[in-house]
């Protein structure tokens, strides 16, 4: 009997462990499928579960997928918006990444129907990701639709802390930390070499400036102009226009404003140059009157605002512009080494011949004679 007793208990032990070894087991699968994903906190301030090693992803909304082309994962998209289909030259990131997206399948409108996602499609795509600049409701209700993390993302203008904080997100999420990190050091660098080689320049001793024959819902003549103008701002320079709004905008004025402000340089849209050539036929007493047309102080500032903001050509403005309005403390710079360079940096090498073909397209940092 005793024997027996024996071999029983002998067997409930070999049971027990391998009860036990068995729930070992599967907690630890648990445990491995768990640690394949990170939480994330997005620009929305949601927080987002996601596969720690992303191998896919689709952007939508304005700047999603410039920011993805600034931290070199270009190859993990899978989708693109209908608005990257056509190449141009005024989308650095699409003019030099066509090749990857322009076979793509569509997963959104984009432009100005930028909110406009087609589900459908995503979730046939199956990306580990979506990255998105939507506002918070919306990223809510595409990660509810499609059953995919949706991470969003923002910035406006140039030199945004926001801008800043979805480069590192975006580098955490697709694996580019360090060439996110190296990008936002990048930028701080131009934006404090920037303002050091102006900011103790008494307002006294700075010339007014203005800029004209901007783009924003359409192209402008000479009337339309920006207040608070980025550029402008990263050098300290005097705009005439920022009396008119304390935040950044597109605004058409009169001509009589243009005349009672009469700056010492103007700067224009090499794109919008046919509109105000067209109006200079017709009122050349006007430009003519102007102090900045007389004396041969007028310039180019390529516009940079497609899709939200081109960065990159945002900051070859400031240059630019800091070469016409204090040279002497932008005498050590070359404007075309310095855009190969800020090109090549955020865009790859890849851009390396992108300023070239800006030149021969048009879009270039030039003097204007208006009605040429």
């Amino acid at each position: 009997m005793k024997k027996i007793l024996s071999i029983l208990m002998v067997m409930a032990m070999i049971f027990t462990l391998l009860i036990s070894t068995g729930c070992n087991k599967k907690g630890d699968t648990k445990t491995d499928k768990t640690s394949a994903n990170i939480t994330i906190t997005d620009l929305a301030g949601r927080s987002v579960e996601i596969p720690k090693q992303v191998e896919s992803a689709v952007a939508l909304g304005a700047g999603s997928l410039r920011m993805i082309c600034y931290a070199g994962a270009q190859d993990l998209i899978v989708g693109v918006e209908e608005g990257e289909r056509d190449k141009t030259l005024a989308k650095g990131y699409n003019y030099i990444y066509h090749d990857n997206f322009k076979n793509l399948p569509i997963v959104g409108q984009g432009g100005s129907g930028g909110y406009t996602s087609y589900e459908e499609e995503i979730v046939k795509l199956n990306p580990d990701v979506i990255i998105a600049a939507y506002p918070k409701d919306l990223s809510e209700k595409l990660q509810e639709k499609t059953g995919i993390p949706v991470i969003t993302v923002a910035y406006q203008g140039i030199f945004d802390p926001d801008f800043n904080k979805s480069m590192k997100l975006i580098g955490t999420i697709l694996g580019k930390e360090k060439q996110c990190n190296e990008l936002v050091d990048y930028l701080n660098g131009l934006q404090k070499d920037l303002d050091d080689r102006t900011k103790n320049i008494p307002e006294s001793e700075k010339p007014a400036v203005y800029t004209g024959a901007c783009s924003f819902s359409g192209g402008h003549g000479i009337e339309g102009t920006y207040t608070q103008f980025p550029p402008f701002n990263a050098i300290n320079a005097k705009s005439v226009s920022d009396e008119l709004s304390d935040k950044s905008g597109g605004v058409v004025v009169d001509l009589e404003k243009i005349i009672a402000w009469d700056p010492d340089i103007i700067f224009l849209d090499p794109n919008n140059i046919g509109i105000v050539n067209e109006n200079y036929a017709k009122n050349k007493n006007f430009y003519n009157s102007l102090r900045a047309v007389k004396n041969g102080k007028v310039y180019s500032q390529v516009a940079y605002n497609w899709y939200t903001t081109n960065v990159e050509t945002a900051i070859i403005n400031a240059y630019y512009a800091g070469t016409i309005i204090f040279p002497e403390q932008f005498k050590d710079v070359d404007i075309e080494k310095i855009a190969n360079e800020i090109y090549v940096k955020m865009l790859g090498e890849k851009a390396s011949n992108y300023y070239n073909d800006m030149v021969n397209g048009g879009l270039s940092w030039r003097q204007i004679t208006i009605g040429e």
